[in-house]
């Protein structure tokens, strides 16, 4: 059994921090080449003179230049205005949301301790192993401690890549709509290249901040490998706690503002998007940012951060931890560090060594981003897995030892990895414009809103067949061949093209800030339609990243749920036991619980809104004809602070859900919670994105009029059109607050339950106790 790898110890340490490195580099890089687009105006020749005053009626040339207007000198300080404002509101909103997060993570870093340190009393002395009794281990406190530690590691992880990526979006969506001007093929790469910027700081810092907890753990467990990886389970619940209320927040926020503009600008008003007019437009814009990007990026660092954590816990207690086999031990870190050189050598495909010339060349380019990454990662993981794992090793599988080859593993890691391709290409199937379902969906617009909202949601729940099944066939794939630890690297695969896919998906809330932008600066038609043919592409790809998120925390909260059965020494979750059978049902009711809340509070937000923005239609004089100003700030206001209060009730329904139950009603109930609202929760979070997806490009379709069907359904602001824009806001809470963030209600509960297991299985059930 003791078979060494090929690939020496020395080599592990020195590949995962060089790659973490390489990808930080990287994404500087990527962010000095977006920054060679400048916000200042160039003062040249004739472009100071009177031409600043917009007078069209000076010579031909004038003319051709104020059409491309490369140098209008009045458009870039406006986009430079608009900028700012954006990443102001941006910025404000996120410090106001990290203060009551910061209370909240402090408050429970606390409890952590006091719960795990509870378990055998506070004492300092060396107990024997959970697993091999004949052992000794380090006591219950270290644990507690180091618990917290990798947890407030993983929640500040967690906030500065939303943070990070948040800024380099608020900096990057001027600069496209200025690039353009020159074509659609500068401005994508504009925004593709920031959206890299994000996918691979985010990718690097949470693999860097991993392995650097593990070897600073590592100096005090030594050879305890088991309390070692116990404690970094933290950095999975940090990360995924602080991504919920990032979710939530930037979700709600978002969408209020976003319902609030659309139903009072474009329904009543018929004004369109993106107005300048329209008091609301600055906290739209905002809302893309803190909700589709910091939330995005924090859901993901989350999703990635619990998958490392599942498999090295299931694997410490495997013949890699008891042989004390480092290689092995840190194989699901090495699968990420080829991840990030895979994903940079796709990226140049984007951006370098081929250039978009037309808008029908968008979504194919994005789309060969997951191919390409996957083909590559594919071969990746077969490297890594033959120099990284010796040829056969045991896995512990629910208390005894399975035997695994390490060609099983190659493979359990594949199928992950193509399940979540064919799970992005089927949520590109049902939620692009090209395809026959969205088109059908716009078609249904011909007879008003309710056939369209009938049409829309069938189109959703007919969109989870295909990935449930995919999900499901992984599932069983791995666990044959490894037990827990295979379900556990088959979302490591998963996520392991998770820079690539993170790019494309910020690519989409820039480019849709860059249209707004260009609207509101009032450039020229031809340049908003670029922008738009940006943007439909983006709104496909924002699907396929949330279909990314959904199908990784399904595998990632299955993998979780066994570790926490093996931790909580439970030997099998009998259904047909009452204790079980509860928490199964009750688990299922969850997701509804969850989304109705989140859905009520976009709700009653929007109501605010659209209140306020009717008063400021009505009572500001000029304002529709464009000679007042409206006030933005309030609209920003109302937004903020709907959001702040309303991401709390939420987000502790989601936190106390399994400590009550574990504590009242012991590790049973609490498995067969867990079970219920995965089970529950992937299906609702997959119909929910791609329902609103489809909505939102239905009346895309309409508006851009690219075919004969499309332009019969009339121009903006026919009946049609008016169809799908209520199918679009009906839609928007449910893409972009409550699907998303059922996902990390999955993962969350599990990876909680993994972390206060131990206290659970000495202190649980007292309900159960006392009768």
């Amino acid at each position: 059994m003791g078979e060494t790898t090929l690939l020496p110890e020395l080599a592990t340490k020195i590949i995962v921090p060089v790659c973490a490195v390489v990808g930080i580099v990287f994404s500087l890089v990527q962010w000095l080449l977006v920054s060679k687009v400048k916000l200042t105006p160039e003062r040249h020749g004739p472009s100071s003179s009177p031409r600043i005053n917009n007078n069209k009626n000076g010579t031909g040339d004038y003319l051709i230049e104020e059409e491309e207007g490369i140098n209008d000198h009045n458009v870039v300080v406006k986009c430079a205005e608009i900028q700012n404002a954006i990443s102001e509101g941006a910025t404000s909103f996120l410090f106001t949301e990290y203060q009551y997060v910061g209370i909240f993570m402090v408050a429970f870093a606390i409890l952590i301790f006091l719960f795990l340190g509870s378990v055998e009393s506070f004492s300092t002395k060396s107990q024997p192993c959970t697993y091999d009794k004949l052992k000794l281990c380090k006591p219950a406190l270290a644990t507690a401690l180091f618990s917290t530690v990798s947890f407030l590691l993983g929640a500040i992880t967690s906030v500065v890549s939303g943070f990070l990526g948040m800024k380099i979006a608020t900096y990057a969506n001027a600069r496209t709509t200025l690039e353009a001007r020159k074509g659609v093929g500068k401005a994508f790469i504009v925004a593709f290249r920031s959206g890299a910027v994000m996918g691979f700081l985010l990718a690097a810092n949470g693999l860097l901040v991993l392995y650097i907890a593990i070897n600073l753990f590592k100096l005090y467990y030594g050879d305890d490998w088991e309390g070692l990886f116990e404690a970094i389970t933290g950095y999975g619940l940090g990360g995924s706690s602080m991504a919920l209320f990032g979710r939530v927040g930037g979700g709600i926020y978002t969408k209020a503002a976003d319902v609030g503009a659309d139903l009072v600008g474009k329904v009543e008003r018929n004004i369109p998007e993106d107005d300048p007019r329209n008091p609301a437009v600055i906290a739209d814009n905002v809302g893309d940012n803190v909700g589709d990007i910091a939330g995005m990026g924090s859901d993901l660092f989350g999703s990635y951060a619990e998958s490392s954590c599942a498999a090295l816990v299931v694997a410490s207690i495997s013949s890699f931890g008891i042989n004390h086999d480092f290689t092995a031990m840190l194989y699901p870190l090495l699968v990420s560090s080829i991840g990030i050189i895979v994903c940079l050598i796709t990226t140049l495909f984007a951006t370098d060594f081929y250039e978009i010339k037309a808008v029908k060349e968008i979504e194919p380019a994005l789309k060969n981003q997951l191919i390409i990454s996957t083909v590559l990662m594919t071969v990746g993981i077969a490297v890594i897995s033959w120099i990284a794992l010796p040829y056969s090793f045991t896995i512990f599988n629910f208390g005894v030892q399975k035997e695994v080859k390490s060609w099983q593993l190659f493979l359990c890691v594949c199928v992950g990895l193509w399940a979540g391709l064919i799970i992005g290409f089927v949520t590109e199937y049902y939620t692009s414009n090209a395809y026959s379902p969205v088109q059908d969906v716009a078609d249904s617009c011909r007879t008003g809103a309710a056939t369209n909202v009938i049409f829309g949601l069938a189109l959703g729940y007919k969109s989870v067949i295909i990935p449930i099944f995919a999900i499901a066939i992984s599932i069983f794939v791995s666990f044959s061949f490894a037990a827990m630890y295979g379900v556990a690297v088959a979302a490591l695969g998963m996520l392991s093209t998770i820079a690539t896919g993170l790019a494309i998906d910020a690519y989409g809330p820039i480019s849709d800030n860059a249209g707004g932008i260009a609207e509101m600066a009032g450039m020229s038609h031809r340049i908003r339609e670029r922008t738009d043919a940006l943007d439909a592409a983006g709104n496909t790809t924002a699907a396929i990243g949330k279909g990314f998120a959904i199908g990784s925390a399904a595998l990632v909260s299955l993998a979780l749920f066994g570790a926490f059965v093996s931790r909580a020494g439970i030997s099998t979750v009998d259904v047909l036991t009452p204790k079980v059978f509860i928490g199964l049902i009750v688990g299922a009711m969850l997701p509804y619980w969850f989304s109705a809340m989140t859905m009520k509070s976009v709700g009653s937000a929007a109501l605010k809104m659209v209140e306020e923005v009717r008063r400021q239609f009505n009572t500001i004089p000029g304002l529709m004809e464009g000679t007042a100003k409206p006030d933005y700030g309030t609209c920003v206001k109302i937004s903020t602070d709907a959001s702040i209060k309303e991401m709390i009730p939420p987000g502790a329904l989601v936190m106390l859900t399994p400590l009550i139950v574990g504590t009242l009603f012991g590790v049973e109930t609490l498995s067969g919670i867990l079970a219920g609202s995965l089970v529950s929760g992937v299906q609702i979070a997959i119909s929910a994105s791609n329902t609103g997806g489809a909505w939102d490009n239905a009346k895309k379709y309409i508006e851009a009029g690219a075919s004969e069907h499309a332009r019969s359904l009339g121009p903006k602001g026919s009946d049609p059109h008016k169809a799908a824009v209520i199918g679009d806001t009906i839609g928007d809470p449910l893409k972009d607050t409550s699907g998303p963030s059922l996902n990390i209600l999955i993962k969350l509960m599990a990876v909680e339950s993994l972390v206060f297991a131990p206290f659970f299985a000495t202190h649980g059930g007292l309900l159960f106790k006392i009768f």
